[in-house]
């Protein structure tokens, strides 16, 4: 049985106690600004009518919803992948480089052992004071590891856009920028430390074990080769990780080398809002290029010919939130259509005014009431997925 086709309120304002601002924006009794999501702005650009059913309460019925949906979550997960496998590869980097630093000092003092002839050197004695050595090191890592002493001065305090509830980051896909060993939550002091400590307790340990020069020299020689085999199980891990974000990349039009800041999955990914224009909304992507962070509006279905003005909008609506949000301007914003179609959207002036002008539209609608339909194209209606519920609908 067809669905009755309601008479929707297109002139009844959403929000009839807004006041219009000095600058143009609407905004409520308390003084803020009417809210507009990106998605408002798609869909009103689209047709404002279907916009007015969507903010009255009418939910969209399509298959094409649903797959929409599906395809996002698919998209999500694909980049959360990248971002896996980018991470794999960066730590199993970081601890073959760590490793290998071993290495190399490990080789020298075997040669060292075995070929110097005039060191007076207790064994014994020189094994247990490496070995307290390796304890100190261990136990000030450890401890900087804890104790947060980068907040208490200050350090370490990642440059990531703000959200709501959240003034430092983007929870739970942010990663700490500028870390060495990020899933120990470290930096380079620690990093120092537990190396420091590796390296003298090896030592120690060949020491405590050799009856004489020779001996120990041995035993070096033996942890050295024990070591290469380790670090080089580490390097084939970063290489097999290394390949697999490189597929993982190329299927989402990204380089390798570019990092992931944000990625919206529907449920966890939290919200950007610009109190100064009412403004919110969740970007599919934020990707840092050449230290910039972009926006990435991902749209699923037929690849048009050239970008919609609805899409386009809701792009640059989430290039006005990482501008907010991080403090500094995203030169464009970047609108994809499938894997290969990818268009650049500049956010200038112009672009900016063409959003500010959208926005006061939809919120004096929403003060003043007057959603109609824009448009006569039977086939836009036809891919209404409110067309169900709406009195002015073509088809």
């Amino acid at each position: 049985m067809a669905a009755e086709k309601a008479v929707p309120e297109g002139s009844a304002p959403t929000h009839p106690n807004a006041m219009k601002g000095e600058d143009g924006g609407w905004q409520t009794p308390d003084g803020k600004a009417l809210p507009v999501s990106a998605s408002d702005l798609e869909r009103y650009t689209y047709c404002p009518l279907s916009w007015h059913l969507a903010a009255t309460g009418i939910s969209g019925e399509s298959e094409a919803i649903e797959e929409g949906k599906r395809q996002h979550q698919v998209i999500h997960e694909s980049i959360m992948d990248f971002k896996g496998h980018q991470f794999q590869t960066q730590r199993n980097l970081l601890i073959w480089q760590w490793w290998f630093s071993v290495i190399v000092i490990l080789l020298i003092d075997t040669i060292a052992f075995r070929y110097i002839d005039d060191m007076d050197l207790n064994v014994l004695e020189f094994s247990r004071f490496l070995a307290v050595g390796a304890l100190s090191f261990l136990l000030v890592g450890v401890v900087a590891l804890l104790v947060p002493w980068r907040n208490a001065i200050g350090l370490n305090r990642p440059f990531l856009p703000k959200t709501e509830g959240h003034v430092d980051t983007i929870d739970p896909v942010f990663e700490p920028r500028g870390f060495m060993g990020g899933w120990f939550q470290a930096g380079l002091l620690e990093t120092f430390m537990f190396i420091s400590a590796i390296v003298l307790a090896l030592h120690s340990s060949a020491l405590l074990f050799a009856d004489d020069r020779e001996q120990a020299s041995f035993v070096l020689a033996f942890t050295t080769l024990g070591w290469t085999l380790l670090a080089s199980v580490m390097l084939r891990r970063a290489l097999k990780a290394n390949e697999l974000a490189q597929q993982l990349a190329e299927e989402n039009n990204l380089k390798v080398n570019d990092e992931i800041s944000y990625s919206d999955d529907e449920d966890k990914a939290q919200l950007l809002i610009d109190e100064e224009t009412g403004l919110r909304g969740r970007p599919d992507q934020i990707v840092i290029i050449d230290s910039e962070f972009i926006p990435v509006e991902q749209k699923t279905g037929k690849v048009p010919k050239r970008p919609h003005d609805s899409h386009r909008l809701q792009a640059l609506a989430y290039a006005r939130l990482v501008e907010k949000t991080t403090g500094r301007s995203p030169p464009y914003a970047l609108l994809r259509y499938g894997q290969d179609n990818l268009h650049q959207l500049p956010w200038d002036d112009t672009a900016k005014e063409e959003l500010f002008n959208q926005i006061q539209t939809i919120q004096q609608v929403m003060a003043e009431g007057g959603a109609v339909r824009n448009h006569e194209r039977p086939g836009k209606c036809q891919h209404c997925s409110r067309r169900h519920a709406c009195d002015a609908s073509l088809v």
